[in-house]
């Protein structure tokens, strides 16, 4: 019997859904958990697939572990937990095409893609949603360029590593961009708040001009008894 889990690599606990899978074959879960935790301890801080062949006659189970999802492996290649949540107007990261290649060589075998150049552009557009840069560029400007042939010498020799200069090209860039998102994340408070400012301040000036109104309203009604009590006199006086 085949059992899927999604774990995080190294650091599987106990829970409702690994009870729910494994209680009833049987299966001692704190061994599992153990082997799990040894089997992926290489992909810590990202979540990886497991499939637990399991004999339900012995008790006894075989782990095999699939690599962990594209978004999973771009987070952790850009050091982040998340990808921005806002691809269109906040960056979460910049990538180099050398690690591009890195995470399409680890998913090709599970890919449809037959070339490893058609599996880099796929794992590049992965990157969009997630709000990810390769090479500083936006990953759509980056497909074109991968068809145009301009990263195929590093295709074709599967480079991965990339050189400290070039990383730190990468890193400066995206802390420049990150001033550049934080400075318009202000700005666009300011003028929200600016916006409410003005609401109130037009509301309390509006409540100034109907006071008088009010007040009209008020001595208005003080008047009508003294006119009705008036009358009653003049009747009395007749």
């Amino acid at each position: 019997m085949i059992v899927g889990l999604l774990v995080e690599g190294g650091s599987m606990v106990p829970g409702p859904t690994l009870a729910q899978k494994l209680g009833p074959l049987g299966i001692n879960i704190g061994k599992v958990i153990s082997e799990v935790n040894k089997a992926t301890e290489g992909f810590k801080g990202i979540k990886v697939p497991v499939e637990l062949d399991i004999n339900t006659s012995t008790k006894n189970f075989k782990i095999t572990v699939k690599s962990p999802p594209v978004p999973e492996l771009i987070k952790k290649e850009i050091g982040a937990e998340k990808g921005s949540g806002d691809h269109k107007n906040n960056c979460a990261g910049n990538i180099a095409i050398e690690r591009i290649i890195s995470i399409a060589k680890i998913k090709k075998p599970e890919m449809l893609e037959k070339t490893l150049k058609s599996a880099v552009k796929t794992i590049v557009g992965s990157c969009v949603s997630l709000g990810v840069l390769v090479e500083s560029k936006s990953p759509a400007e980056v497909e074109k360029e991968i068809d145009a042939g301009k990263y195929d010498k590093e295709i074709i020799s599967e480079k991965t590593e990339v050189s400290d200069e070039k990383k730190k090209e990468l890193d400066d860039y995206f802390k420049s961009l990150q001033l550049k998102q934080q400075a318009a994340a202000q700005a666009i408070k300011a003028q929200e708040e600016a916006k409410e400012t003005q609401k109130t301040e037009a509301g309390a000036e509006e409540a100034k001009k109907e006071e008088p109104k009010k007040e009209a309203g008020k001595e208005a009604k003080k008047e009508v008894p003294k006119k009705e009590a008036g009358k009653k006199e003049i009747a009395k006086k007749k």
